[in-house]
């Protein structure tokens, strides 16, 4: 397939702002990773504006090799810096903000695939800043109940994880991940009385009714936000955009979301997992 050109409502210019560059250099100055700036996020300048941002733990450096994503893979990364929730429990604070979203690599080389230092970051934010608000965005850690549990105790607000894309087009697209599997996750949290959250890409070559099929599938696990946003092709070795769906289809998109049960649908081409997350507590 053939490149396709960004239709107007895509092209956006980062911001280059004092605060901006303020945050910026407290994050590299702290060799701190954001999915705000590593994902050159359409919405970073609004999110940071708002005191909200989104850290990126456990490296650089993915397990997985999904393909939709451009972020490095190998089989052996570097260990985590054991020193990373404190880092960023004291940028939190360096930086003011009110409401954290916390995401990471997978790291199918651990044992624990990294649980236990997700559940120490998520609990020296908290020390550190009693008023924060916190969401994490989790890989799903083979679905295996004692790693959940490890975050579920450590209480953040919210627990997302994305769905990414329909049932047809998962192996495909994601790495390992298994849709069923991603459904055992967010059911197991809202048995276990968490608000969770999900997320998809649309572009890939979904279907309208695959979309509804997904949505469905969401709400019986108790799904309660849903994020619905823009595919946008990273580089050129990842998947090639299907099509760029428009502003009026996003928002008969959540309309539909809407009326099926979900509580709060962000929904849009500029629309990420984050994006106004500081909203989504409820």
């Amino acid at each position: 397939m053939q490149y396709q050109r960004k239709p107007e409502w895509l092209k956006i210019k980062l911001p280059q702002t004092d605060h901006y560059k303020k945050i910026n250099r407290i994050l590299q100055s702290n060799n701190l990773h954001t999915i705000c700036t590593s994902g050159k996020c359409p919405n970073m300048g609004e999110c940071w504006n708002n005191g909200t941002a989104t850290f990126m733990i456990l490296g650089e450096i993915c397990t997985r090799g999904c393909r939709f994503c451009n972020v490095e893979t190998s089989k052996n990364p570097p260990p985590p810096d054991e020193n990373e929730p404190k880092k960023i429990a004291a940028a939190v604070a360096s930086l003011n903000l009110k409401h954290v979203v916390i995401t990471s690599v997978d790291r199918d080389d651990m044992t624990d695939r990294g649980a236990y230092h997700w559940c120490r970051t998520i609990k020296e934010i908290k020390y550190k800043n009693p008023e924060v608000t916190i969401e994490t965005l989790i890989p799903d850690f083979d679905a295996k109940p004692r790693l959940l549990d490890l975050i579920i105790d450590a209480e953040p607000d919210v627990i997302s994880h994305n769905m990414e894309t329909v049932r047809r087009l998962t192996p495909q697209t994601r790495s390992k991940a298994e849709y069923n599997r991603s459904l055992k996750v967010l059911q197991y949290l809202a048995q276990n009385d968490v608000q969770t959250k999900s997320g998809i890409m649309l572009g890939l070559g979904e279907t309208r009714a695959e979309i509804e099929e997904l949505m469905n599938d969401l709400l019986r696990v108790e799904c309660q936000v849903l994020t619905l946003g823009q595919y946008l092709q990273p580089s050129p070795k990842n998947l090639p955009v299907d099509r760029f769906v428009s502003p009026e289809e996003f928002m008969e998109l959540k309309e539909v979301a809407l009326q099926k049960g979900f509580q709060i649908v962000e929904s849009g081409p500029l629309v990420r997992s984050s994006y106004h997350a500081e909203k989504h507590i409820f």
